[in-house]
């Protein structure tokens, strides 16, 4: 493999163009009118323009990208996350023009990008899944009647949801009658797909992924969990490994499930099985994630291994590198995601950074999409780096994030730093003790 094309922008291009120089490997970036001047289109070693700001003029113009693809004589297409990564169907085109999908096969994104068929497929193979419907919902009396039967609070949920769009909790009945229609209209604009379904809603849940990864050759090996509970409007903020909150038989039997969930699709490549755990530890699976997670640099700094590596190696039809009792979790890991936001009313700042410094120190990653002086635009997510702290103990890295965020410097636009040292100040937060509702409950009156 010599040479891969980028389908993404930001931080995890930048990411990915950094463990490919390593390899020896080349690449190709595409990029969008507005992103013209960001930091990894000058850091690959070949950029092309795909068109005008709006994704769907840009990054998601998959026959565009694959006419790149071909024309730059590329061996491989890395998605990132987000975009086109777990679009079956541009995984299936770039397999059929002869080019490396760095990814899992075509046909298990489009099973795990059903929600339902997701569910039916870890119901056979014997993975608790939340209660709920086993298939989609077609009229609102349907629903009414499910709901009661599992008992209210429900969450309604669209089938090829993800990211937290068309996913909607209803407390009472009143609630699901006012939201049904609303959402199957939301799912269709989304995902092409007015299909719903309900799942009982679980107070006081944590929200626990394992990393998983498997090669062609049948081998499948977890890379530990991470916890993933502090979040807004469903959207991951911080995360963190190991749980601060899992007993060790717990996390055992997750891992055990988390590999009996990759066996039933016959998993390739890096993915997530992500679990949703109520109070007394039992858990669910929620979904799986058929792609890289943007918190991935969580795991690495736990295990010291290089997940992208690992994909293109697998990719590239090799076995991985390690088996399950050679890969080990030492220390303690946490990453926040730095959004060029309002950190009150979490609404978008883009503009251009003045100021940047890191203040970086020993035990501090940044994975940065952007430098001083650069801007961020209106056109894309506003996450403007990921900050992650390592240290011997969750103690020693909360204290890294502590000094951190004390220290940063940016200007030119508003961030969410100044929420990080509020949650980092919180008594439950650095004793481990919150849920999906912590920052809806603590911090944002």
């Amino acid at each position: 493999m010599r040479r891969i094309l980028i389908a993404n922008r930001g931080e995890i291009a930048l990411r990915i163009i950094r463990t490919c120089r390593e390899m020896g490997i080349e690449t190709i970036a595409v990029y969008s009118e507005a992103d013209k001047d960001m930091p990894y289109v000058k850091e690959a070693t070949k950029a092309v323009c795909i068109g005008e700001p709006p994704v769907n003029k840009s990054y998601l113009q998959a026959d565009k990208i694959l006419a790149i693809a071909k024309s730059e004589k590329v061996d491989a297409i890395h998605p990132g996350y987000g975009f086109l990564s777990e679009n079956a169907a541009f995984a299936r085109k770039t397999k059929n023009e002869g080019i490396l999908f760095i990814g899992p096969d075509p046909n298990t994104i489009e099973l795990m990008g059903d929600k339902i068929a997701s569910r039916q497929t870890m119901e056979k193979a014997g993975v608790p899944v939340v209660p709920g419907s086993s298939s989609g919902i077609r009229t609102v009396e349907e629903a009414i009647n499910l709901a009661e039967k599992i008992g209210y609070p429900v969450m309604l949920k669209a089938s090829g949801g993800g990211g937290g769009i068309g996913m909607i909790r209803c407390e009472n009945e009143q609630a699901l009658v006012k939201s049904f229609e609303s959402t199957k209209s939301r799912a269709k604009a989304y995902f092409g797909s007015d299909e719903v379904f309900i799942e009982k809603y679980i107070a006081d849940a944590r929200h626990i992924e394992v990393q998983i990864f498997g090669d062609s050759y049948g081998n499948i090996v977890h890379l530990f969990e991470r916890d993933c509970s502090i979040q807004r409007r469903h959207q991951k903020v911080i995360e963190e490994s190991p749980s601060p909150f899992l007993s060790a038989s717990v996390r055992e039997k997750m891992y055990n499930t988390a590999i009996k969930a990759a066996k039933a699709v016959n998993y390739s490549n890096a993915g997530t099985i992500e679990f949703i755990v109520d109070e007394n530890e039992n858990f669910y699976f929620l979904e799986m994630n058929t792609r890289l997670q943007v918190e991935h640099p969580v795991t690495e700094m736990v295990t010291g291994l290089d997940l992208v590596k690992w994909q293109i190696l697998v990719a590239r039809g090799e076995s991985l590198p390690l088996l399950q009792g050679e890969i080990q979790s030492t220390g303690h890991s946490i990453e926040f995601r730095l959004y060029a936001e309002d950190p009150v009313r979490f609404l978008p700042s883009p503009g251009k950074i003045t100021t940047l410094n890191w203040n970086q120190f020993d035990g501090v990653r940044i994975d940065s999409g952007y430098e001083e002086g650069g801007t961020v635009t209106p056109f894309y997510d506003p996450m403007i780096a990921k900050c992650i702290f390592y240290g011997s103990t969750r103690k020693d890295a909360i204290r890294s994030a502590e000094m951190f965020f004390k220290n940063i410097q940016i200007e030119g636009i508003k961030t969410n730093a100044p929420l990080f040292s509020t949650i980092l100040e919180n008594e439950d937060f650095r004793n481990g003790k919150y849920t999906t509702n912590f920052l809806t409950k603590q911090l944002v009156k």
